[in-house]
C-alpha cells in the first residue's frame, strides 16, 4: 500500500553523464558555443518526473569534489575513471543553478558519495512514512530496494520510465534478500569503479554463488566445494573478493539530516528560473517548465555572428553578457502590407523589379513541395518591411497572378534570397517559373559557418536578432491529424506570419552575408553551395521512375524466404518465438536450457544478450543458426523498409519517386537523402543490390547512365597526405589494393592473391576511419596480432599516410577545426578533451573529416559542371540521383555518346589532385545494369 508521502531522490552525477552522452553525436550547441546537452537533459528528466509523479518531497544528490574516505582507504578505487568531458564538467553548476530555483535540495558531503548519502536518506525517511524513489540507472541501488523504497529507472534504449520494487530486484538478480546483490557485485567486479572482484567470476557464476552459497564470507569458508581452476581462483583472492564487497556496499549511516520540510516540494522561483533558461537559450523547456509567464529575454548575439565554440561560459558579473527586452512581433516596430489588388500587385512588382536583391518566402499546403498547393508567396527588400500576396486555389487564377513576378523571379540579374530556398524554387517549377539569378540561402550560409548548430529559421532568428518568431504551430495547430493548412488562416494572421518570415530572412542575411566573407567562406558558397542548391533542385523535381510490378513481385519472393529462414531457426531452436524481439532471441541462443552456444559479448545496459549484427557476425561460424538468423534480419528489413515500401511513395502528380536531397545535416559536408533515403539501399548483398533492379528510366526510348568515382577517398588521402608509394601507384594506374597487399605483405606484385587482397582492401578503407587492431581483426576475422602486425606495416609502408594522421590532428588541436580542399571548416570542440572517449571521437572526426569532406566538395562541383552543361547543350538527359560518389542520369538512347564524355570529363576534372580521378561509367535498362 502506498503511503501519504513520496520522496524522490535524483542521483545526479548518473543522470548527468547519461544525458551528456545520449547527445554525443549530435550535441546540443547554443549560439555562445556552449554544449547544452547535459542541462537539457537532465532538466527534462527531472521536470517530466516532477510533474508525471507527483512526488510531495524531493532532493538531488551530488558526489562532492575531493577524495572519498573509500578511495582514501583504497587508492586504487575509480583509478581507472577517465576525466569527465570538459562540456559535462561546465554544465553542472548551471544544473545546481536551476535545482535551486526549482526550490529543490541539492545535496554533497565531503568523503561521501552520492550513493552513500541516498541510502541513508532513503532508509531515514522510509521510517517516517514514505515511499522513496532512487532515480538512477546504476545497477549498485538493487541493494537498498526494500519494501517502500524503489529504482526509478528513466527512459533509455527505447523503453519508458521503469520502476523496480523488491519483488523485481529479487528475480532480477535472482536473490533472497536485496543485501545479497552487495556479494554479487563483490565477486562480479566493476571495471568501470575499478572493483576487482574475484577474477573469472562474472554475472552468471556469481548468481550461480549466492544460490549455493548465500554470501561472499560463506564461499570463502567452504572453497573445498568448488573444483579446478575456480577453486584456485577464489582461495588466491579471498583478501580481494572482501574488500570488493566492502567497496560494493552503499553506506547507511551517513552524517546526512533528512529534515521533511527543506525536502517538500514547492513552487519554483521563476523569475530565477526566466535569468537561467534565457542565458542558457531555453526557449522551448522553459516554456514547458514556466508556462505562458514565461519571459525569454534573448542574450545579445555576437556582433559578427560567427560562434565561438570554444567560449567558456563565465558566471561573474563581469562577463556576463547582458541581456534585452524580448523581441516579438507584438512589440518590433514593423510594416507588413497584404497586396491584393491589381494597383497594389502592379506596385510590388515594379518595386520588385526595381531592386537588385529581395528576400521571397512561399507558403504551401504542405512540406512536400513536389505535392503541395501554393497558398502565398511574401517579400521583403529592407528590415521590418515587407509584402504578403496570396495565392488562390484555382491553378488558372494563380498563375494569372504569378504572371507579374514571373519576369522577375526568372530575372538572373536579381539575387534572390530565402531560407531553404530550394524548397521555395522546387514549388514555384510547378507553377512554371524558373528561379534564376543567384540565390543567397541563410540556412546553407549558416550551415558553412558552423555545420554542427540547428539552421532553422527560428533558432537563428533567436540567436542572432534576439528575436522569437510567430510559430506555425499558432496558426494551423499542433502536429497530428487535426493539424490544419495554411489555405485556412485568416488572411490578417498569415500575412503577418508569412511578411515575418521573409523579413527575418531578410535580416538574417544581411548579417550572414558578412560573416561569410569575413571568414573566408566566399568561394565555397560562390562556387560550391549556392550553385548547387539550382542543381538539387532540378533533380528533386525530376524524380526516378521505378517499376512497382518487379517490387511486388520480388515481396513475395521475399516473404517466402523469409518463411523458410524461419522454419530453418525455429528447428534449429526446437522451438517457436518472436523473431523480432531480440530478447527472446538472446535466451533462445544463449540460455544454457536452451541452445547454449557460448556467449562472448558483453550483455546490453538492461542485462539482455547483445544480439547485434556486431555480436552474431562474431560467432557466425559457432552455430548454423546464427547465419540464418543475420540473413533473416537483412530480408525482413530489405522488404519492409525498401520493397514495399517504394511502391508507396511514388508521387500521384508525377508517377515518380522524388526524394529531396538535404544540403545541411552531414557535418562533413555530404548530401543527405531524405523522404525516402534513397542512398541507402544495400550494395553489399545480392538480395539487397536486387532492389536497384526496380530502379529504372522514365521512358521506353531511354536508359540509365551510372558514374561513380572509383576510390575516391584512398585518392584524396594520397593527395592530402603526399604518400609517395600511394600517389605513384594512382598515377601508374595500378590497382591500389593489390599494391597495399604486396607492400604489407612483402610479395610481388604478381605474386598477391584474392584473400591477400581482401585483407588489404579493407585496411585501405579502414585506415581512414580509425580502425583499431580489434576493428581490423573483427573484420577480417583473423587473431587480433595478426591485425596489429598488419596495421603496424601498413603505417611503415605508407609513412606518409601515417604522418597525415599525425598532423591533421595536430592541427586540429591547435586551430580547434579541420578544413577540406575547398575550405569547409568543421570545428571539432572535443579535441583538447580530457575524456579519452570524447577526445578519440574527435581526432577521428579530424582525420576523417578532410577526406569525406574533399570528397563531397568534388562530386558537388562535378554536379554543378555537368548540370550546366547539360543546359548549355540543351539536352533532353536528366541527373536523376546522387549517392555518395555516384551519380544516377535518365538519358535518351541518342544522347548517351554525348553525356558520357561530358560526365567522365566534368567529374575527373572536378578538382586538381596530385593523383588522377577516376570514373567507371555503365549504361542499362534499370540502376543494377547501369551500375
Amino acid at each position: 500500500m502506498s503511503r501519504k508521502h513520496k520522496l524522490y531522490l535524483f542521483d545526479a552525477m548518473a543522470l548527468i553523464y547519461r544525458a551528456h552522452f545520449a547527445f554525443i553525436n549530435n550535441p546540443l550547441i547554443n549560439s555562445k558555443g556552449f554544449n547544452v546537452s547535459a542541462v537539457t537533459g537532465f532538466t527534462n528528466t527531472l521536470h517530466e518526473i516532477l510533474t508525471k509523479y507527483e512526488p510531495t518531497h524531493a532532493a538531488v544528490v551530488f558526489d562532492a569534489p575531493g577524495p572519498t574516505d573509500r578511495v582514501v582507504e583504497h587508492s586504487f578505487y575509480k583509478a581507472n575513471r577517465e576525466a569527465a568531458p570538459e562540456d559535462l564538467v561546465k554544465s553542472i553548476p548551471y544544473i545546481k543553478q536551476i535545482v535551486a530555483a526549482m526550490n529543490i535540495p541539492c545535496i554533497e558531503l565531503a568523503g561521501y558519495e552520492a550513493d552513500d548519502l541516498i541510502g541513508t536518506i532513503a532508509k531515514k525517511a522510509v521510517l517516517q512514512d514514505f515511499d522513496v524513489y532512487m532515480v538512477t540507472p546504476d545497477k549498485d541501488f538493487a541493494q537498498l530496494v526494500e519494501d517502500h523504497i524503489f529504482i526509478h529507472k528513466p527512459p533509455a534504449h527505447g523503453k519508458g520510465h521503469e520502476i523496480l520494487d523488491l519483488p523485481a530486484i529479487l528475480e532480477k538478480w535472482e536473490v533472497e534478500r536485496p543485501e545479497q546483490v552487495i556479494d554479487i557485485l563483490g565477486m562480479w567486479g566493476d571495471a568501470v569503479d575499478n572493483i576487482p572482484g574475484i577474477p573469472g567470476v562474472g554475472e552468471k557464476t556469481a548468481k550461480k554463488f549466492i544460490k549455493e552459497f548465500g554470501s561472499i564470507e560463506n564461499l570463502l569458508e567452504n572453497t573445498d566445494k568448488l573444483k579446478g581452476k575456480m577453486k584456485e581462483k577464489v582461495e588466491a583472492n579471498k583478501e580481494q573478493a572482501m574488500i570488493s564487497k566492502q567497496l560494493a556496499t552503499i553506506i547507511l549511516d551517513a552524517p546526512v539530516i533528512f529534515d521533511i520540510n527543506e525536502y517538500e516540494i514547492i513552487q519554483p522561483d521563476k523569475k530565477k528560473l526566466t535569468k537561467i533558461f534565457t542565458e542558457l537559450e531555453f526557449k522551448t523547456l522553459g516554456k514547458r517548465i514556466i508556462g505562458d509567464a514565461y519571459n525569454y529575454t534573448a542574450t545579445t548575439p555576437n556582433p559578427s555572428g560567427q560562434m565561438d565554440l570554444f567560449a567558456v561560459n563565465q558566471n561573474d558579473a563581469e562577463t556576463e553578457q547582458p541581456t534585452a527586452e524580448a523581441l516579438d512581433i507584438s512589440n518590433v516596430d514593423h510594416q507588413y502590407h497584404l497586396v491584393q489588388t491589381e494597383e497594389e500587385i502592379k506596385n510590388l512588382a515594379s518595386l520588385l523589379s526595381s531592386s537588385d536583391h529581395f528576400c521571397f518566402d512561399s507558403e504551401t499546403t504542405g512540406l512536400d513541395a513536389n505535392d503541395c498547393e501554393l497558398v502565398g508567396l511574401s517579400f521583403a527588400i529592407k528590415a521590418h518591411e515587407a509584402y504578403y500576396l496570396p495565392i488562390p486555389s484555382d491553378r488558372s487564377e494563380a498563375l494569372k497572378i504569378l504572371a507579374s513576378f514571373k519576369p522577375i523571379l526568372e530575372n538572373n540579374a536579381i539575387v534572390k534570397i530565402g531560407q531553404n530556398i530550394k524548397f521555395d524554387m522546387l514549388v514555384l517549377k510547378w507553377y512554371d517559373i524558373d528561379l534564376q539569378g543567384i540565390v543567397f540561402d541563410t540556412m546553407v550560409a549558416h550551415y558553412i559557418l558552423d555545420a554542427d548548430a540547428r539552421h532553422n529559421m527560428n533558432a537563428l532568428a533567436e540567436s542572432y536578432l534576439g528575436y522569437t518568431a510567430v510559430s506555425i504551430e499558432s496558426l494551423i495547430g499542433k502536429k497530428g491529424p487535426k493539424q490544419g493548412t495554411m489555405r485556412n488562416v485568416p488572411l490578417e494572421k498569415i500575412t503577418e506570419y508569412a511578411a515575418e518570415d521573409a523579413d527575418i530572412t531578410y535580416q538574417l542575411y544581411e548579417i550572414l552575408n558578412k560573416d561569410i566573407k569575413e571568414n573566408g567562406f566566399e568561394k565555397l558558397y560562390n562556387e560550391v553551395e549556392g550553385p548547387l542548391i539550382p542543381v538539387l533542385t532540378q533533380m528533386e523535381k525530376e524524380g526516378v521512375a521505378i517499376d512497382t510490378e518487379f517490387l511486388n513481385n520480388y515481396s513475395k519472393e521475399l516473404e517466402e524466404d523469409i518463411n523458410k529462414l524461419k522454419a530453418n531457426i525455429f528447428e534449429a531452436a526446437g522451438e517457436s518465438f518472436n523473431m523480432d524481439s531480440p530478447k527472446q532471441l538472446g535466451e533462445v541462443l544463449f540460455e544454457e536450457d536452451k541452445m547454449g552456444i557460448p556467449y562472448k559479448g558483453k550483455k546490453t545496459k538492461t542485462g539482455q544478450y547483445s544480439t547485434n549484427e556486431e555480436t552474431l557476425s562474431s560467432i557466425q561460424g559457432d552455430h548454423p543458426i546464427i547465419k540464418d538468423v543475420l540473413e533473416y534480419r537483412e530480408l525482413a528489413k530489405l522488404k519492409s523498409t525498401y520493397v514495399d515500401a517504394l511502391p508507396k511513395l511514388v508521387n500521384p502528380k508525377s508517377g515518380l519517386i522524388h526524394t529531396t536531397f538535404a544540403q545541411t545535416i552531414a557535418a562533413t559536408g555530404r548530401l543527405s537523402s531524405i523522404q525516402p533515403n534513397l542512398q541507402n539501399i544495400p550494395i553489399r548483398t545480392e538480395k539487397g543490390r536486387k532492389v536497384r533492379q526496380a530502379f529504372i528510366p522514365r521512358s521506353a526510348d531511354n536508359v540509365l547512365l551510372a558514374a561513380d568515382y572509383s576510390q575516391v577517398e584512398l585518392r584524396i588521402v594520397a593527395a592530402i597526405s603526399n604518400d609517395e608509394k600511394m600517389i605513384e601507384a594512382f598515377q601508374n594506374g595500378i590497382d591500389i589494393h593489390s599494391t597495399t597487399a604486396a607492400n604489407v605483405f612483402g610479395v610481388k606484385l604478381e605474386d598477391v592473391d584474392a584473400d591477400m587482397r581482401r585483407k588489404a582492401k579493407v585496411v585501405n578503407f579502414g585506415i581512414i576511419y580509425g580502425i583499431s587492431a580489434f576493428g581490423l581483426s573483427q573484420r577480417l576475422s583473423i587473431p587480433r596480432k595478426e591485425a596489429a602486425d598488419i596495421i603496424e606495416a601498413y603505417f611503415e609502408q605508407y609513412s606518409g599516410i601515417k604522418k597525415y594522421m599525425s598532423d591533421i590532428v595536430d592541427t586540429a588541436r591547435e586551430n580547434g577545426y579541420v578544413e577540406t580542399i575547398m575550405g569547409r571548416k568543421r570545428y571539432l570542440r572535443d579535441i583538447n578533451s580530457r575524456n579519452y572517449t570524447s577526445r578519440s571521437f574527435a581526432e577521428r572526426n579530424a582525420i576523417n573529416t578532410p577526406i569525406q569532406g574533399s570528397a563531397a566538395d568534388i562530386i558537388k562541383m562535378a554536379m554543378i559542371k555537368i548540370q550546366n552543361k547539360i543546359k548549355s547543350e540543351n539536352l533532353a538527359s536528366k541527373m536523376v540521383l546522387q549517392v555518395h560518389d555516384e551519380l544516377l542520369f535518365d538519358v535518351p538512347n541518342h544522347e548517351i555518346e554525348i553525356l558520357k564524355p561530358i560526365v567522365k570529363k566534368e567529374m575527373q576534372g572536378a578538382v586538381d589532385l596530385k593523383v588522377p580521378l577516376l570514373v567507371e561509367i555503365g549504361t542499362g535498362q534499370n540502376w543494377l545494369q547501369a551500375h
